[in-house]
């Protein structure tokens, strides 16, 4: 599939915003503190563009609405509609922090549930397509869940040091979430190299009673949607590659300084400030991952098209 930067910044922005949005919701950190304040104005900052961003893959983006209105039965559609609900009690728990310096339990708590419903109908447009053999399972839901908390958990432990607090429990809840992140990828990335095509050029053409299918001429001469949107290739080597570039900005980076800020267990600048490298490789890796994500799945349609 064609990796659109638009997309790859949607998913990897609004998840951390979102992340970043249930930790504020679960009133851990000091709302009468200005990092908290900050914090608070950067999960709606993250959140919105984006979304904002998301709109730039549609081909008519003024017509962005109209997707609001099947979300009986359209993933996509009940992403926006849970999109324009959460930001309710973002707005309201926003609004109690930086202008009262206050938490309160009700819009809170479920601005965080709203925001992990979010995230998993974002995920669920992906893991729901059958066509796509990569997306379809339910470590797809799962990694987006885990990477949106160990994004938000590690935001809000910088905001947490920012405001002189120790921080250790977020710390700790950052490093446990990370490790389960990546760790869900790695199984969701060995189960797709490991994977055999549900779909073939025999299946699709229904010719596999009579040999194997070598394609003679393409459907097309030229190139069209389909060969743009679902015939990006991304060589193994690169791949690889670009895996372990991914893993180690986004997990083995982060992991290593939430290690440190534990054992030396002190606030201060230089905590914060190592915070917040760890939070810069965070977000470098998982949009590598994204890059991948998207480059390296394989749609079924290509079956027409040789590949």
């Amino acid at each position: 599939m064609h990796p659109a930067l638009s997309i790859i910044v949607f998913t990897t922005f609004s998840g951390l915003g979102y992340g970043l949005a249930a930790v504020l919701g679960l009133g851990l950190l000091d709302p009468t503190a200005v990092a908290t304040k900050l914090a608070h104005l950067l999960a709606l900052a993250l959140i919105g563009a984006g979304l904002l961003s998301s709109t730039a893959h549609l081909g008519n983006p003024q017509r962005a609405w109209r997707a609001l209105s099947q979300w009986k039965s359209s993933w996509l559609s009940r992403e926006g509609v849970m999109a324009i609900v959460t930001f309710v009690p973002l707005v309201v728990s926003a609004w109690l922090c930086v202008f009262e310096g206050r938490y309160l339990a009700l819009p809170g708590p479920l601005g965080a549930a709203l925001c992990l419903v979010t995230v998993y109908c974002t995920s669920m447009i992906y893991a729901s397509l059958k066509s796509v053999d990569a997306w379809h399972t339910p470590l797809t839901p799962a990694c987006y869940l885990l990477f949106s908390l160990a994004g938000g958990l590690l935001a809000a432990g910088f905001f947490a040091l920012c405001a002189g607090a120790s921080g250790r429990g977020l710390v700790f809840a950052a490093l446990v979430a990370l490790a389960a992140a990546w760790a869900a990828k790695n199984a969701w990335r060995r189960r797709m190299e490991a994977l055999v095509p549900l779909s073939s050029p025999e299946t699709a053409t229904g010719l596999g009673p009579i040999g194997k299918v070598r394609l003679f001429e393409r459907p097309h001469m030229t190139e069209n949607y389909l060969t743009r949107e679902m015939g990006f290739r991304v060589a193994r080597k690169h791949a690889a590659k670009l895996w372990k570039i991914a893993f180690v900005l986004g997990g083995a980076l982060p992991g290593l300084i939430l290690l440190a800020l534990l054992m030396v267990g002190q606030g201060g600048g230089v905590s914060a400030f190592l915070a917040g490298v760890a939070l810069l490789g965070h977000v470098a890796g998982v949009l590598t991952e994204r890059w991948l994500f998207f480059a390296e799945a394989r749609h079924a349609v290509m079956n027409y098209y040789g590949g």
